[in-house]
């Protein structure tokens, strides 16, 4: 019986990209330094999924960013404002594009379904002329092919693509992306025939949309491609592979017709529903690849189960043609557990990791094959009793507290108008004041210090002293820069999830259990394994101490419920939406110990609300109904005086600002600027919104520094739909990735560009 795995993290399990990349990007190596790092990487992942046994090997699945941009390169769809003129794409176009350059910006970042992964959007309309400009899914290929390694070479299929893509500058946002398909498949021809040349006999397209809510149109479109490169594909063996969600009965009818497709992949895990159309009919002759291994979180595999899922799948398909797999790409999974020494052991036999997956999925395949490893099955079964039973996952108080919320809507008593009159009484803000959103650069010095106290290096006193020093230091640059509500810099934070993880019970953490957000950006996702509570307060000191260093208001900075939720593994043990009460019950004991401290101004950053909007329609309004309750639930019981705030950040939010309004929130910042102000449009097309806003007026991930005369214009754009008296100034997001010689110009220009507003507004009366 065959395995197989749809994706591998990139980073490694010490984050050699990461560095890689970040020493590339500072000028202190070279291209061809990077390119070793990343192929002796590559070599190292396939190596391992070689030798632990599993048949079908990814390639083209690592990335120097993200995988739709590498095929944005592929396809030579280089928005005209990169200056590239023709040839293979090399460093320079590629990371102006991802992150931007000194002329220039990068394209939008967005959210991967509803991952912490982001991609970077296409842009593309009517007058894009592509062509084959990047080898990259060849060459990885053929390096393979050197180590003795016959991989699956995976593209990102050609109907996804487009439908992940947008419309550029200028182009109608009504054009049809999917008009693009004859112009794009002449290049994936190319791409399919040199892969066939170099001696492919498997290759993977992964449509990742057909799990999505798709009409006639663009299932039809799934059917032309396909039978547009049905000649191409000959003699290839073709799986298309499909992820996060059940696939539509009508997507699944349309799928399982395609002609030139010899295998289909699907998650089981996520989409248990499609095992009840692969019982319904099942194309004669196929392989069907079975996710039961899951991509997503970091428990170990229910082997027993899973095994019967796969027997029961051979009696349907044939045993010769069911192949076990993972769920997804282990992208978004940490990499090994084998790093994790300090992990407290109880909870680490719980556990498996990318590489722990790979093992499990080859011992189900050995299982089907009639190999059945007794010793790890065994030891897996009394892994799964050990987690069921621990006196250390359950905790009654919690879980009645929690249960008594549903009956309630959790409203503050006075409306939102209200509020931010008796706020700003309190305040006395200017127009159009200023903010950040929270962080400020994690210098060298500080990251150093934090691991010097962890390892226990240095005192507390000594690291108290020198945190006091660093958010001293950040509240007189703003105070220097004429900032209106400050913030501390959260330099006690390495990771905003991780830091309130730490404080509450029902979590633990990992050492090295990193996961790729963007680029070379990786968190450190908690992992939740029992009911969540607060033993104490978590914030209350380092806001307090920087409120005492200043007369302006200093913000309060907390991560919601529903971000702390999205941005851990998560318990799957129990619904989501209980363990986001608790943690919602958590976060506002320390909303209401802030204002008791005399903080009056609570940012209650929710940036993953839209992330985990589930990918059918029907099952929206029950997500969005229990995660903006959660939110209401930690700021209920504040004073009409005391002003919150929330943040959101790179996701398309113009769909649920519905929701986003009924979260009741003060103020909203959110991010604005890469997308091409696409979050005003809402406002434009009538939508009323009374309560503070901040479309953020610069993009802080990439290293460009925006001139004053840009970020007015965009405060402009902001006035034209927007009434002065609730917009606020800001970045699109926190400035921890960014180093203080980007962010001091950049601050300054943008309250700068304020000012000249207020002036103008001033004038004007």
């Amino acid at each position: 019986m065959a395995s197989h795995i749809v994706g591998y993290p990139r980073m490694g399990p010490k984050r050699e990209l990461k560095f890689a990349l970040e020493s590339f990007w500072d000028g202190k190596s070279s291209a061809e330094e990077l390119q070793k790092v990343a192929a002796d990487l590559r070599s190292a992942i396939w190596k391992q999924m070689a030798e632990a046994g599993i048949k079908y090997i990814p390639s083209n699945t690592f990335s120097y960013y993200d995988q739709v941009l590498d095929t944005t390169a592929m396809l030579g769809a280089v928005p005209p404002r990169y200056d590239w003129n023709g040839g293979e794409i090399g460093f320079d176009v590629y990371f102006s594009m991802a992150r931007g350059n000194a002329s220039v910006p990068a394209m939008e970042m967005t959210k991967w379904f509803d991952t912490n992964y982001h991609y970077i959007v296409p842009e593309l309309g009517p007058d894009v002329k592509f062509s084959y400009a990047s080898h990259k899914a060849v060459d990885e290929y053929r390096e393979a092919k050197v180590l003795g390694i016959n991989t699956v070479p995976v593209l990102v299929g050609p109907v996804s693509y487009l439908l992940l893509s947008k419309p550029s500058k200028g182009v109608e946002k009504s054009f049809s992306l999917l008009s693009l398909i004859d112009k794009i498949l002449p290049v994936y021809r190319e791409v399919v025939a040199e892969l066939k040349a170099a001696g492919a006999t498997w290759i993977q397209f992964d449509e990742p949309t057909l799990v999505k809510d798709l009409d006639a149109n663009q299932l039809q479109a799934f059917t032309h491609a396909y039978a547009e490169l049905e000649s191409s594909l000959s003699g290839l063996n073709v799986l298309i592979e499909t992820y996060f969600a059940d696939v539509p009965a009508e997507a699944y009818k349309t799928l399982t017709s395609l002609k030139a497709v010899t295998a289909y992949g699907f998650d089981i895990v996520r989409g248990t529903k499609t095992l009840d159309l692969i019982k319904q009919g099942f194309p004669s002759g196929k392989f069907l690849f079975a996710g039961v291994v899951d991509g997503r979180n970091i428990w170990a595999n229910n082997l027993a189960s899973s095994l019967n899922t796969m027997q029961a799948l051979g009696d349907i398909v044939g045993k010769d043609k069911v192949v076990v797999s993972t769920s997804c790409s282990l992208l978004h999974t940490a990499v090994d557990l084998v790093n994790e020494t300090k992990l407290d052991q109880e909870i680490k036999s719980w556990l498996a990791f990318a590489a722990q997956k790979v093992v499990e999925v080859n011992a189900l395949a050995k299982a089907l094959s009639g190999q059945k490893n007794e010793v790890f099955f065994s030891a897996n079964a009394a892994a799964l009793a050990s987690r069921k039973s621990s006196p250390r996952v359950t905790d009654e108080a919690v879980q009645k507290a929690a249960a008594a919320l549903r009956g309630s809507d959790h409203r503050r008593a006075a409306n939102v108008s209200a509020r931010l009159d008796a706020q700003q009484k309190k305040l006395n803000l200017p127009v159009l004041p200023t903010t950040t959103i929270g962080s400020f650069p994690q210098t060298s010095d500080l990251r150093r210090v934090r691991r010097e106290f962890k390892a226990n290096k240095i005192s507390e006193e000594d690291y108290i002293r020198f945190i006091k020093e660093e958010i001293n230091n950040v509240v007189k640059l703003q105070e220097e820069l004429d900032i209106d509500v400050l913030v501390h810099g959260e330099p006690e934070r390495n990771d905003m999830v991780e830091y309130f993880g730490e404080q509450l019970s029902g979590f633990a953490f990992t050492a090295n259990g990193w996961v790729q957000s963007y680029g070379s950006r990786c968190v450190k996702p908690p992992i939740i394994y029992g009911d969540v509570s607060r033993p104490k307060p978590m914030t209350v000191f380092w806001s307090s101490t920087a409120q005492s260093m200043t007369r302006r208001p200093m913000k309060g900075m907390l991560t919601g419920p529903v971000t702390i939720l999205n941005w851990s593994f998560v318990r799957d043990d129990q619904p989501r939406f209980e363990t986001c009460y608790q943690i919602a019950l958590a976060i506002k004991d320390e909303v209401e110990d802030l204002e008791k401290a005399g903080i009056t101004v609570i940012q209650i950053d929710e940036a993953a609300l839209r992330e985990g909007l589930p990918l059918r329609k029907s099952e929206e309004a029950f997500y969005l109904n229990w995660a903006v309750h959660s939110f209401r639930i930690t700021n209920c019981g504040v004073k009409d005086t005391t002003q919150i705030h929330t943040h959101m950040c790179y996701s398309n939010f113009n769909d649920i600002i519905h929701s986003i309004i009924d979260m009741d929130a003060d103020v909203i910042t959110i991010e604005n600027s890469r997308s091409d102000e696409k979050l005003l449009s809402v406002f434009r097309e009538g939508v009323k919104y009374g309560a503070g806003i901040g479309p953020g007026v610069y993009d802080i991930h990439s290293p460009r520094i925006p001139p004053t005369g840009e970020i007015a214009d965009r405060i402009n754009k902001m006035l034209a739909v927007l009434e002065s008296n609730i917009l606020w100034v800001n970045p699109d997001c926190g400035l921890k990735t960014r180093k203080y010689t980007e962010v001091k110009p950049a601050l300054t220009n943008m309250v700068a560009a304020a000012k000249l507003i207020r002036n103008l507004l001033a004038s004007a009366k």
